[in-house]
């Protein structure tokens, strides 16, 4: 008697329209401007929080350390980093 097992693979994809993405930018940042192109694309909403308006420097520091750079981006609340890290994180969870 032979038995078949199947198995099943469950992916954890959660729909753009139900993720809250964080978006920390500034002014004159090519790289915060792709983030919020991709974003519009994608119809991803996202909040938007800039340098010098809604943060100070000490506040980045503090959250990102040091060596962080514009943008920097939380998507349900887990730090991604930059713009080609939430790139990454898009195309290696298919949803680009």
């Amino acid at each position: 008697m032979t038995t078949l097992f199947f198995y099943a693979i469950i992916f954890t994809v959660i729909p753009m329209e139900v993720m809250e993405v964080i978006l920390y930018s500034r002014k004159n940042c090519q790289w915060c401007e792709r983030a919020k192109m991709l974003f519009d694309n994608l119809d991803v909403k996202y909040t938007e929080y800039k340098y010098q308006e809604h943060f100070t420097k000490n506040d980045f520091i503090s959250e990102f350390g040091e060596d962080a750079t514009f943008p920097q981006i939380s998507i349900n609340t887990k730090h991604i980093g930059g713009f080609k890290d939430t790139l990454h994180y898009f195309q290696e969870n298919n949803l680009i």
